[in-house]
């Protein structure tokens, strides 16, 4: 005989496969790690992941405005906030790390266990293993733009146009040399040279070691960000188009029209090299050729260059909201709701515990002050309503037989 109805709903309830709980742990109550990923789909499939569905790591309010943009150096972030503090956390779960007094209100900049700050009156390293001091050097001139460490060195540009080279471990200055105009972004460091974007339309090379001109090439317009690789350099300028330099010689090998300025550093992978400009529009290029893969209208004004997590390209602009897209054809992905006013570029890091980046937004309000947000890829299946099973005969209770005492 078969089972009966009542037996056979018994063992589809017993073999129902329950959700796994979730881990709810940290050091304030506004976080909550994200769930142990589930396998979802064939252990040989290799399809690289998107960002989307996101779920919030952690939320935390730094209850305080931000004096400068942060610093991050892998899974630790640097905030300086009011007061004249600087506040270090573990992005990883959220957790404050250490605060030291430090007047500051230009971005840090940071690299090999060393913080570097710029005072009103001299240039300070930070042990970042506690915020200690571990080195203070007596300066007085203008920067005209952030810091920037790389492999031991760590590089200043002035306001009279003067690009300075310090050893980072200690402080002490190198070389310096002048190149006849401010730099227009933040200097890049590759290989063995230093390259500087002017405010008088040109991308000069130094020699790391010694500040010697390598070569000097003028651009229809100011140059921006550079993402310097060992043999090609990707920038964006103020003439509407998009540059790839020859790293050996400055000469063009390629470039692409824009409707608008391109702006913020663009980010690269073998597939291709991503940026975006003031039309509005997110571009994906061959990085070889510089054909165009394809390109994607954005909703918003962009504020910086675009950032990568996994098969993901996030943009952000002024609103409260950050647009990503799909690498392979840039495709809209989602929306990843900010929950206020963007105050700097994101940051993405690898964390063991996620299969997917995490990406750091950061926001400011005027009253609550920064929030700073971790966010990954959700592995939670989503709750579906089940419907009724059909020809479902209800069966009720049997009537109690009463008998006498």
């Amino acid at each position: 005989m078969g089972l009966t109805v009542a037996a056979a709903l018994t063992l589809a309830a017993q073999n129902q496969i329950a959700p796994a709980p979730s881990r709810a742990d940290g050091p304030a109550p506004s976080q909550v790690e994200a769930p142990a990923p589930k396998q979802s789909r064939a252990a040989n499939d290799r399809t690289p992941l998107s960002l989307f569905p996101v779920a919030v790591v952690w939320t935390l309010a730094l209850n305080n405005g931000m004096t400068a943009p942060p610093a991050y150096d892998g899974t630790r972030g640097y905030f300086p906030i009011e007061g004249d503090r600087i506040a270090a956390y573990d992005l990883t779960r959220g957790t404050r790390l250490w605060i030291a007094s430090a007047r500051t209100n230009m971005e840090p900049a940071t690299g090999a266990g060393l913080l570097f700050i710029v005072e009103p009156d001299a240039l300070a390293a930070l042990r970042t293993s506690n915020g200690s001091i571990a080195w203070r050097l007596p300066f007085s001139e203008k920067l005209e733009v952030p810091l920037v460490w790389d492999n031991g060195w760590l590089v200043a540009a002035t306001s009279t146009g003067a690009i300075l080279a310090f050893r980072a471990s200690d402080g002490e200055l190198i070389w310096r040399h002048d190149i006849g105009a401010p730099a227009h972004a933040q200097p890049a460091l590759a290989a063995d040279r230093v390259y500087v974007s002017t405010s008088d339309a040109r991308v000069v090379a130094l020699r790391v070691e010694n500040g010697a001109p390598i070569w000097d090439h003028r651009l229809g317009g100011p140059p921006n960000e550079i993402l310097a690789l060992d043999e090609r350099l990707y920038l964006g300028s103020k003439d509407n188009f998009f540059y790839c330099l020859n790293a050996s010689d400055g000469k063009e090998e390629w470039r692409w029209r824009t409707g608008a300025d391109a702006i913020g550093r663009p980010v690269v992978d073998e597939r291709a090299v991503y940026f975006v400009s003031l039309d509005n529009v997110l571009r994906a290029l061959n990085p070889n050729s510089g054909v165009q893969r394809w390109k994607s209208p954005l909703p918003l004004r962009p504020a910086s260059g675009p950032v990568k997590a996994g098969e993901t390209i996030v943009v952000t602009g002024i609103g409260p909201t950050l647009r990503a897209y799909h690498a392979k054809d840039g495709k809209a992905a989602g929306d990843l709701p900010a929950g206020g006013e963007i105050a700097a570029p994101p940051h993405v890091f690898d964390d063991p515990s996620h299969v997917l980046p995490v990406l750091i937004v950061l926001t400011r309000d005027i009253a609550k002050g920064a929030t700073v947000t971790a966010l990954t890829r959700s592995f939670e299946p989503a709750i579906a309503q089940i419907a009724p099973l059909p020809n479902v005969i209800p069966l009720l209770p049997a009537a109690p037989t009463l008998t006498k005492p």
